[in-house]
């Protein structure tokens, strides 16, 4: 018996894995019946048993893997996750991408968690880069090899056909930068493309009820992007973007630490840094928690470490904190006044990686007066609510959409 490309022959609905012939016996059968069907050439009891056996057939190659799964992707600024329909969440890695430097021309080297440990540590023929900034792409050619990788990544194996992908989008995207994501898509091999804004994809993925008569906000911090948008009947009444997240919140990071001690830190150490002791807000007495920094001395370009404390970083983080903070205000004053007793009641559901800052909760709590809560799995959000979008594709097409 053949093992090497191992279908699945469906026997009284029972799975028995089968050699590759009868795999094409299988594939075989089905052209010939569609076939004959469409000519109406079959009698009317041959017919019967037949559409029996094609049944069997079509779940047989559905089990076989040859038919790829649809899919949803959450095309982060930091990360990128990756949801097989029927599976779950099966990818989560750093959106990074390393390349060769070969006479001009662009050779993927390395993806995600891979890509990332390269990042300031490459030489001068390798390039590790970033394809998506603020939530949208900008650099095409990497965006569009990077999802291609996850999309092969997440099937595992070679298939027959194209998987329909349903992306992410930031709400305040232009035309031009959704099409740029759906173009990328497409390009990485996917078939139908479809596009969901952000926030409507993490207020359901935060279990909230969008579809209801009533508002629900969601405050989406992502790497790139902070998403803030008032929700119901299952559109978005109003959203606001701001380009304040994660990314921004370390560059204030090492920007506080070269400033103040004449250190100079990379990305990948502000980011240690900001989720060891990152604060929305400083400790209410004392410094709080310390962390050893390590990095390069300005004045002398030697290696040096220094202390820095969470109120200190609380203090650096003040700017991008206050551009969130600031952006829900301005939602919850756009907000028509019966959506706003919603609010009061229902209070605000924080999501998104930058959600997971410590305080952030609490600090919007004071800043409105209303009761804030963290999702349980806010990193996860928003590719959990385009899964399920996937899933439930017939009852919430309608926040689906196209970008011409």
């Amino acid at each position: 018996m053949c093992y090497i490309d191992v279908c699945t022959c469906v026997h009284r609905r029972a799975c028995v894995p089968l050699g590759c012939g009868c795999m094409a016996v299988g594939a075989g059968f089905l052209l010939w019946y569609i076939v004959m069907v469409s000519l109406d050439l079959l009698p009317d009891a041959l017919n019967m048993r037949a559409a029996s056996f094609f049944d069997r057939c079509v779940h047989a190659l559905s089990c076989s893997g040859l038919f790829a799964s649809d899919m949803a992707i959450d095309l982060g600024t930091a990360n990128t996750l990756v949801y097989v329909k029927g599976r779950g969440i099966v990818l989560n890695e750093p959106s990074v991408v390393a390349i060769l430097k070969e006479r001009g021309n662009y050779v993927p080297y390395a993806f995600g968690a891979k890509a990332k440990m390269m990042l300031g540590k490459t030489p001068g023929g390798i390039e590790a880069i970033r394809p998506l900034k603020d939530g949208v792409i900008a650099d095409f050619k990497g965006a569009e090899e990077m999802i291609k990788f996850f999309i092969r990544n997440a099937s595992k194996r070679r298939t027959i056909n194209s998987p329909t992908v349903v992306i992410c989008v930031p709400s305040g995207s232009t035309p031009v930068e959704r099409r740029a994501i759906q173009d990328a898509a497409e390009g990485a091999g996917a078939g139908e493309v479809f596009l969901i804004e952000e926030p409507m994809a993490a207020a359901i993925g935060a279990g909230m009820p969008v579809t209801q008569p009533e508002a629900s906000m969601i405050v989406d911090v992502g790497g790139g992007t902070t998403e803030v948008a008032v929700i119901s009947l299952g559109g978005i009444v109003y959203s606001r973007s701001v380009r304040s997240g994660g990314d921004l919140m370390d560059e204030a990071i090492a920007s506080y630490i070269r400033k103040h001690y004449n250190l100079l830190v990379g990305e990948t150490t502000a980011e240690r840094i900001k989720k060891s002791i990152g604060a929305a807000c400083p400790p209410e007495s004392g410094d709080g928690d310390t962390v050893i920094v390590k990095g390069r001395d300005l004045s002398d370009g030697v290696p040096k470490e220094v202390y820095l404390s969470e109120r200190q970083v609380a203090e650096s983080l003040a700017e991008p904190v206050g551009q969130i903070v600031s952006a829900v205000r301005v939602a919850l004053e756009c907000t028509p006044p019966e959506l706003s007793s919603d609010i009061m009641d229902k209070g605000i559901m924080v999501s998104g990686g930058g959600g997971m800052l410590k305080n952030l909760d609490r600090l919007l709590a004071e800043t409105t007066g209303l009761p804030v809560a963290v999702a349980s799995n806010p990193l996860c959000c928003v590719a959990l609510g385009t899964g399920k979008v996937l899933e439930e594709m017939d009852a919430l097409s309608h926040v689906l959409f196209k970008q011409d």
